[in-house]
């Protein structure tokens, strides 16, 4: 069912855990299948510097989270707000047509995160 990207993401996620004292958190869930994500970012001269994610649900949310983390360490935050979940499925060499709400998820998250350090960036002026 899935292909061996998806399987390599799965089986061997990058950038899992938490980042301390994040600049920006979003987290998004699915209540339809049980999916939670969970994106950490650490923003430095208006690039991701770092990020990282939790995720708790089946093997293309976690596939998916961690190909969104690939795809947008070093970006700067207009680039990663450009991200789709198209650009994630994409990115994995595509997912089973039941698995693409997963990539939808990613790709909300981490422009959740992004928002969330906007926001705070605006009021601490």
């Amino acid at each position: 069912m899935y292909n061996e990207k998806v399987m390599d993401h799965f089986m061997h996620p990058r950038n899992v855990g938490e980042i301390d004292n994040p600049d920006g958190v979003g987290q998004v869930g699915n209540p339809v299948c049980g999916d939670i994500m969970k994106i950490f970012l650490r923003i430095q001269d208006g690039r991701i510097e770092d990020i990282k994610f939790k995720t708790f649900g089946c093997g293309a949310a976690i596939a998916t989270s961690s190909m969104v983390t690939e795809l947008v360490k070093g970006k700067t935050l207009d680039e990663a707000m450009q991200i789709s979940n198209k650009a994630v499925a994409e990115a994995l060499d595509g997912l089973p047509a039941p698995k693409m709400h997963c990539s939808n998820l990613a790709a909300d998250a981490l422009h959740a995160a992004i928002e969330d350090y906007k926001k705070k960036q605006q009021t601490s002026k």
